[in-house]
C-alpha cells in the first residue's frame, strides 16, 4: 500500500466508510474495496498527468488553488455533502474520457452498480487531491516536486503490488478495450493482504 492510499484509509476508517457504503447501498467491507482500488487508481492517473510539465504545472496550480487538505478537517460533513465540492470535474481532469470505463471496471470488480461506482470515485476524488493538497504543502513541493513526489507513491504500489500497477495502467491506457474485470478482481482480494 502506498503512503497516500494509507493516509486516506487511515481517515475513513470506521463511521467514514459506513457512510460510504450506506450512501451508496453497499456493504462496508465492498465500501472499503472500492476505496482501496479507486485511490492508486487515481494516484496512478494523477501521476500520468503531472509527467508532462504543464500538466504538473496546472495539477500544482489547482491543488493550490482548492485542495489544501482542509477537507479532513470536517470529513463526515463533507461525507454527508459531497456534491459541495466538484468531485465530477476533478474526475474529467484525472480520468478525461477513460472515466466510464474505470468507474465501469470498478463496479464489476466490487460488485456495485456503475452509477455507484461513479458516485464513489466522485466522493474519493477531493479526498485524493486533499491528501495529495497535504503534502504538497508540508513537503514545499513546486511543480516539479509534486510529480516527482506521484511517481514515488506509484512506485511503492508498483514494489507491493505489481499485478495491481498493471492493471492500473490498463485500466488507464486509452488504447485498450480489454476487459480488466479478472484483474480487478484479483487485486482486490490480494492488494491488501
Amino acid at each position: 500500500m502506498n503512503a497516500m492510499t494509507q493516509v486516506i484509509t487511515q481517515q475513513l476508517a470506521g463511521g467514514a466508510v459506513r457512510t460510504i457504503a450506506q450512501r451508496f447501498g453497499i456493504s462496508e467491507s465492498t465500501a472499503n474495496t472500492a476505496v482501496q482500488i479507486a485511490v492508486p487508481l487515481m494516484l496512478t492517473a494523477l501521476a500520468r498527468n503531472a509527467s508532462q510539465p504543464q500538466g504538473a504545472e496546472s495539477l500544482h496550480q489547482a491543488i493550490n488553488n482548492d485542495h489544501d487538505g482542509s477537507i479532513f478537517d470536517n470529513l463526515m460533513g463533507y461525507l454527508g455533502n459531497p456534491q459541495s465540492t466538484n468531485g465530477a470535474g476533478i474526475l474529467g481532469h484525472v480520468f478525461g474520457d477513460q472515466q466510464p470505463v474505470v468507474a465501469g471496471n470498478l463496479a464489476q470488480a466490487v460488485g456495485m452498480d456503475q452509477n455507484s461506482a461513479s458516485g464513489l470515485l466522485e466522493t474519493i476524488a477531493p479526498l485524493v487531491m486533499g491528501a495529495v493538497g497535504q503534502a504538497q504543502q508540508q513537503n514545499g513541493l513546486d511543480s516539479s516536486g509534486l510529480t516527482n513526489f506521484l511517481n514515488l507513491q506509484q512506485q511503492q504500489t508498483q514494489a507491493n503490488a505489481p499485478e495491481v500497477m498493471g492493471m492500473l495502467g490498463s485500466m488507464l491506457d486509452q488504447n485498450k478495450d480489454g476487459s480488466a474485470m479478472d484483474d480487478l478482481q484479483r487485486m482486490a482480494a490480494t492488494f491488501f493482504k
